[in-house]
């Protein structure tokens, strides 16, 4: 079944299309699907913004959609960045920018207040009768610097251990732990019932 992803954001495309099409749909983004509109994140918390997504390119399509608005939450910043995360270190900022942001935000702060939580919400509309959401998180901690090459986004910061960060991992073990991994699981079992 083909599912629109209510993204542009490669990474996360890639992360859906890895874990999605074993379930038997076929995810393509926006731009796959030729939709090319601003869809407005006003909510205040995740689950609102991706109900608002999910719904703007539904009213569109009449498409199976899935949506997610997900970010990072810190415990000592009083969850900052939070919905605001692709956005903490304003609007045309680099994943290094935000980065740079929360660590100068963190320096000198002791690891036991460091605690962080990834935060997934999937909104996700088959059709005019059915739509549910769910959510995920992973928690960890935020390191001193980043350490890893893969992921995305605050992955190289997002520590699961003193030695490994999230992109010290390889997709597939990202993609068994991850806050989009631990709420899409949430979502198959839901959609299974059904």
């Amino acid at each position: 079944m083909k599912l629109i992803i209510a993204s542009n954001n490669a990474g996360k495309i890639k992360e859906f299309k890895k874990m999605l099409t074993p379930l038997g749909y076929e995810p393509v983004s926006m731009k796959e699907a030729g939709i090319d509109t601003e869809i407005p994140e006003d909510g205040t918390t995740f689950s609102e913004n991706a109900h608002i997504k999910a719904k703007t390119i539904y009213d569109i399509t009449h498409t199976p959609v899935l949506a997610d608005d997900s970010g990072l939450a810190i415990e000592f910043l009083g969850g900052a960045p939070g919905i605001y995360s692709a956005r903490y270190a304003g609007e045309n900022a680099t994943n290094e920018d935000r980065i740079n942001k929360v660590l100068d935000e963190l320096k000198g702060v002791d690891k036991p207040l460091r605690n962080a939580k990834f935060v997934c919400a999937l909104y996700f509309i088959r059709d005019d009768d059915y739509e549910i959401c769910v959510t995920g998180e992973c928690e960890g901690f935020i390191g001193e610097e980043p350490i890893g090459k893969n992921g995305f986004g605050y992955d190289p910061i997002f520590m699961l251990d003193d030695d490994t960060s999230m992109a010290c991992l390889s997709d597939e073990e990202k993609n068994k732990i991850s806050h989009r991994a631990r709420a899409l699981e949430k979502l198959a079992y839901e959609l299974n019932k059904k």
